[in-house]
């Protein structure tokens, strides 16, 4: 298999999971490795330059973009969809232990979730913080 089918692979990978995650940093190791695919289909056995290539450009779009995306995220009317999840109420499907994750379900969707109180299955949740893929809940009612 041609070194270039490798990275247009890897490319698609990172960004399918990038549309999972919402970061933007799988993004740019995406398009860093197109670069390097792109590299790779013009010089085949130049491997290094490839690797160089694809890690300059994520890192310079990393370090270049950040700012810019900071900016989007603080603009007036951008509305952040992980936002809303906060303060929803859902079921605990897996237990939760202080310092180890569970699930909740929220809606028709399953989170890895965590708390600093243990919680059983099925008691109800509320969401209180989420990050990029795990959310913090307490027991309803505790706030409420």
């Amino acid at each position: 298999m041609s070194m270039w089918v490798l990275w247009l692979i890897a490319a698609g990978v990172l960004f399918v999971v990038e549309m999972f995650t919402f970061t933007f940093y799988l993004l740019w190791l995406s398009l860093g490795a197109l670069a390097a695919g792109l590299v790779a289909l013009v010089l085949p056995d130049a491997w290094l330059l490839q690797v160089v290539a694809g890690s300059l450009l994520a890192l310079v779009l990393t370090f270049f973009t950040k700012p810019l995306s900071e900016r989007l995220r603080n603009a007036r009317g951008f509305k952040d969809t992980g936002t809303e999840i906060i303060g929803r109420q859902g079921l605990v499907v897996e237990p939760i232990e202080p310092g180890r994750y569970g699930q909740v379900k929220i809606g028709g969707d399953t989170w890895s979730a965590t708390s600093t109180v243990a919680l059983g299955k099925g008691q109800q949740v509320i969401v209180v913080r989420r990050s990029t893929t795990i959310i913090e809940v307490e027991r309803w009612g505790d706030m409420y």
